[in-house]
């Protein structure tokens, strides 16, 4: 099937059998399908790994698990009868339809991961159209320059078909502790930035000179955070923070004292949460440290 435009609705992976009995390489880049069948498959309650889009040992014992249980040939590999009995979440090429809100399926994981690991955080990768997802479509929209509408087409399908954001802006590291936590999938959802474990009050310094645009609770499970608005459209985050030490509308050099690690927010100890933003998507930050 084509869509206006000439886009292919059926990716050559997604037409294919899944096969998922071999480990990949270091080197093996993610899938979205393979993501899409990772979500699906958590969904029927036998896979509870990251839903990474990589295809390796823990992804075939899951579907082979499925088959089992659906009394199909057990062979690790997603074909078309495994696809069928996943029901709602296995139906749905990627393109084969707009994608509204409240839409099931297939494609919809598709896209949600599309959107993550380009910077565009939705609150997981479950195959179901929320509110998350019109919202982190939206913000996409926004931040390629496409009409803001909250729906998946054609122009947003291939947008998210660039590499993602990179950095253009070289910052400090912000706080004097070890790497924990890195940017990536975690769980079903993204880790949109990078986590610092260090004691109650270790100083947070601005990673580059700015201004502060947030300072003090910001909601969404940050806790106390600062946000700085950069040079080149960058935004950098300090969040989870027990003291605040600027004030918004301030303006502060790299490396001046902007608050202190603490433990507010969605946190389980101490540490810093640190993100990258360009034009409104996430990026990793360790590419711009």
């Amino acid at each position: 099937m084509r869509l206006p435009g000439g886009w292919r609705a059926w990716p050559a992976v997604a037409g294919a059998a899944l096969a998922l009995a071999a480990a990949p390489s270091a080197a093996a880049a993610a899938s979205a399908d393979v993501a899409a069948l990772q979500a699906a498959l958590s969904a029927r309650g036998t896979y509870a790994g990251n839903v990474d889009g990589l295809a390796g040992p823990e992804t075939a014992r899951a579907v082979s698990a499925f088959q089992r249980r659906a009394g199909l040939t057990v062979d690790g590999v997603a074909g078309p009868q495994t696809r069928r009995a996943l029901g709602r979440v296995g139906r749905h090429p990627y393109g084969s339809r707009v994608m509204l809100e409240r839409m099931v399926g297939w494609d919809v994981a598709v896209l949600q991961f599309e959107l993550e690991s380009h910077g565009f955080p939705c609150a997981g990768v479950d195959g179901g159209y929320g509110s998350h997802t019109t919202a982190a479509v939206s913000r996409a929209q926004a931040h390629y320059g496409l009409p803001v509408d909250g729906a998946a087409g054609l122009a947003t399908w291939r947008a998210l078909r660039a590499p993602p954001a990179r950095s253009p802006l070289r910052v400090l590291r912000p706080v004097d502790a070890p790497i924990g936590d890195r940017y990536g999938p975690r769980g079903a959802g993204w880790h949109p930035g990078l986590d610092f474990p260090a004691p109650f009050g270790t100083p947070v310094h601005a990673a580059a000179s700015g201004r502060v645009v947030a300072a003090g609770a910001v909601g969404g499970g940050y806790g106390n955070a600062v946000i700085l608005q950069h040079e080149l459209d960058v935004r950098t985050l300090y969040a989870h923070l027990s003291s605040v030490a600027v004030v918004p509308g301030a303006t502060v050099a790299a490396g001046a004292l902007i608050g202190r690690v603490g433990a507010t927010g969605h946190a389980t100890g101490p540490h810093l949460h640190f993100e990258v933003i360009v034009r409104g998507a996430n990026v990793d930050p360790l590419g711009a440290l």
